[in-house]
């Protein structure tokens, strides 16, 4: 597990400042994205963790939109370049598989593309942590690579996987989620995207 976080930060911060300036600002960010990401913002009653955060830019925004937030991400060159960029927002060097929040103590965390590069099998592993910082009634929103099967694929930076919704969401049942609703976006010539927003299931608590 920890290589396999190790080697995907590694990865990026090989090809960290071409990442930056590709998708580092919400002007790359598609319209439909940033609709459902925004709208699941608002509904969160409480901290938001930007589990993945990257160059920074959706921690920012859920800042500048009132909200309180902070970002966390395994990458340095992500932080260091979050930090500079937005010195007024919270960023951390961290793990997702043990965020640095009290149990029960978070009202959202979003996770947008950042469980891309994770072995099917260790997924799991991250979502449970986020179901044991989240408070009762709290929810996340994940985005991902939409697919048939659970698949992997030669992604720019390092190896990735596609999943279906109904794959992602058995994962987030099993981690003790209730998925609430989900979206796909089909865009011809390009990978299919897809999101799921689900809550902390009150059988847990």
């Amino acid at each position: 597990m920890v290589n396999e976080i190790s080697e995907v930060s590694r990865a990026y911060s090989g090809r960290a400042a071409e990442y930056i300036d590709l998708v580092g600002s919400m002007s790359a960010v598609h319209p439909s994205d940033l609709q459902i990401v925004s709208t699941w913002a608002q509904t969160v009653d409480g901290e938001i963790i930007d589990a993945g955060c990257g160059p920074g830019q959706w921690t920012n925004f859920f800042v500048e939109e009132g909200l309180t937030a902070r970002g966390v991400d395994a990458v340095p060159e992500f932080i260091a370049h979050a930090r500079s960029t937005h010195p007024e927002v919270s960023y951390t060097l961290g793990n997702l598989d043990a965020l640095d929040a009290a149990a029960g103590s978070v009202g959202g965390v979003l996770a947008w593309f950042s469980l891309i590069h994770r072995e099917p099998e260790t997924v799991g592993v991250a979502l449970r942590e986020f179901g044991r910082a989240l408070k009762p009634g709290g929810t996340v929103l994940i985005g991902f690579f939409e697919g048939p099967v659970v698949e992997q694929f030669a992604h720019k930076v390092t190896s990735a996987y596609r999943c279906s919704v109904d794959d992602l969401s058995a994962e987030l049942t099993q981690a003790g989620f209730e998925v609430v609703e989900s979206y796909v976006r089909k865009t011809t010539g390009q990978r299919s995207h897809a999101s799921i927003i689900a809550r902390v299931s009150a059988l847990d608590r």
